[in-house]
């Protein structure tokens, strides 16, 4: 099994909290290693990469990721802040404005860069790093993303672990001692281990409620998309008082969801 670690691959951002770094073990052994912005945790799941350019709130928040630790593969993430989560969309009553759920569904993040807290948009109302520490999800920058995807793509699906720094270290060295963990076969001894974890043997279903059959999550775009043209596009479950499909002119069918 490969034994490589490769450490960030830029530099922390000018005057932000040291929040330590990171292991982003892979399967085959491979680490990446970055600067940790999210909750201070550990955690373990599948691997897999989002190529989008923008829309990140909209990608962690998507149920299709539950369990799963996502690499953003576009270099800049953070930019925009994250808007309101208080704000409920006004057709999908019970899911914010802005997202695909009501909570983020992602084990943990993989990104290249970060803009901490200076982001602008004037609907943000706090930075990406803050909203993820609010969910208790844990996130890295300053990993090399396109050699990562490269390794995804080329070795398929994977499992990994994010392994978060042990706090009795100085200065990057172990009980005071010199032995980086940076690119050494010893990067083990300053972070912590946890299980391997594969969500795909995990019942994700049970873990929600159902409360209709109408529309996925994962297609709230879709329905507010509709709803702008048509402006008369109402959600009807499949069964109960309201299941009156066959009287609509028109019926998308749709995924059926669970409440997130």
């Amino acid at each position: 099994m490969a034994r490589i670690s490769y450490p960030p691959v830029s530099a922390q951002l000018l005057g932000a909290t040291d929040e330590g770094l990171i292991s982003l073990e892979l399967q085959d052994g491979t680490v990446y290693q970055g600067y940790s912005f999210g909750a201070q945790k550990s955690v373990a799941g599948e691997l897999v990469f989002q190529t989008g350019m923008v829309g990140y709130p909209e990608s962690i928040t998507d149920p299709s990721y539950r369990g799963q630790i996502l690499v953003i593969t576009f270099p800049l993430v953070g930019n925009y802040g994250v808007p309101s989560r208080e704000t409920m969309d006004d057709l999908l009553e019970d899911i914010p404005a802005h997202f695909e759920a009501s909570q983020i569904h992602i084990a943990g993040l993989i990104t290249a860069s970060y803009s901490g807290e200076d982001f602008s948009h004037h609907l943000a109302t706090s930075s990406l790093g803050t909203w993820l520490k609010e969910q208790g999800i844990p996130a890295i920058y300053g990993v090399d993303t396109r050699a990562l995807t490269k390794r995804i793509r080329q070795e398929g699906s994977m499992l990994g672990r994010m392994l978060l720094q042990k706090k009795d270290l100085v200065n990057g060295y172990v009980n005071g001692e010199k032995g980086s963990f940076l690119q050494s076969k010893d990067w083990r001894a300053g972070f912590e281990l946890i299980d391997w974890v594969n969500p795909n043997t995990m019942n994700l279903v049970a873990e929600g409620e159902f409360v209709h059959c109408s529309f996925d999550t994962k297609c709230s775009d879709i329905v507010r998309s509709i709803n702008q043209e048509a402006q008369n596009l109402s959600p009807r479950p499949l069964k109960g008082p309201k299941a009156s499909i066959w009287t609509a002119d028109t019926c998308f069918m749709l995924r059926c969801r669970v409440k997130v």
